[in-house]
């Protein structure tokens, strides 16, 4: 999956960037607005592709003033549809998020960082997720490594794309908090949460006792 435009997984044209930008907004965009969001193609290339859209009906045009607002029309048949292609992270967290929840021994905390919650990187960049697991939990136990093994299979099932998991101890968390680590860095901005508080409140708790 591209995870900067995620849409493209179905929608490899330009309609991809371009639904994916209309989806994502309330109001009507014009054809400059849609080309600087989508990040991609021209200015020419992008009105083409809302101008065809708009043959279709999947995409209503506004005339106001001197300028051509777009907008999707959500009440169209696949409007639907576009509205979850264009969301498909949103998607992925909820996934991970009640896999977790299922687990016999939960973490402490678990979240998406890197490219995914940056929303660029490329078709098969990483998909990034720490997790912190308790501290009477030991390296090796076999129920652990079984639930996390089957997270990452997820990650691939669900995107395409290879899983890297950061995996720690909430002492060795601690550990990296008060060193302030340059990974920090990638683990707080920004971030995905899946599970557990935010990596920012465990920073404020970690000098106390647990």
């Amino acid at each position: 999956m591209d995870l900067r435009n995620p849409i493209s997984t179905v929608v490899p044209s330009l309609d991809g960037p371009v639904l994916q930008v209309l989806a994502r907004s309330e109001r009507g965009l014009s054809g400059r607005e849609v080309h600087k969001l989508a990040g991609t193609g021209s200015v020419a290339g992008v009105r083409l592709v809302l101008q065809r859209l708009a043959t279709t009906g999947l995409v209503h045009v506004d005339d106001v003033g001197n300028s051509l607002l777009y907008h999707l029309n959500r009440k169209h048949l696949v409007a639907p549809a576009v509205e979850f292609l264009a969301d498909l992270r949103s998607t992925l967290t909820s996934r991970l998020s009640d896999e977790i929840g299922g687990w016999r021994i939960p973490p402490v905390h678990a979240s998406l960082y890197g490219a995914i919650a940056r929303g660029d990187g490329e078709l098969d960049s990483d998909i990034d997720l720490l997790l912190v697991r308790p501290d009477q939990i030991d390296t090796g136990d076999i129920l652990w490594e079984e639930q996390a093994g089957r997270l990452m299979q997820s990650i691939v099932d669900l995107t395409g794309n290879p899983a890297h998991i950061f995996e720690l101890s909430r002492t060795e968390l601690a550990d990296h908090l008060t060193q302030q680590e340059p990974i920090l860095n990638d683990w707080l901005r920004p971030s995905l949460g899946l599970y557990g508080p935010p990596v920012t409140t465990l920073a404020s708790r970690h000098l106390t006792p647990h």
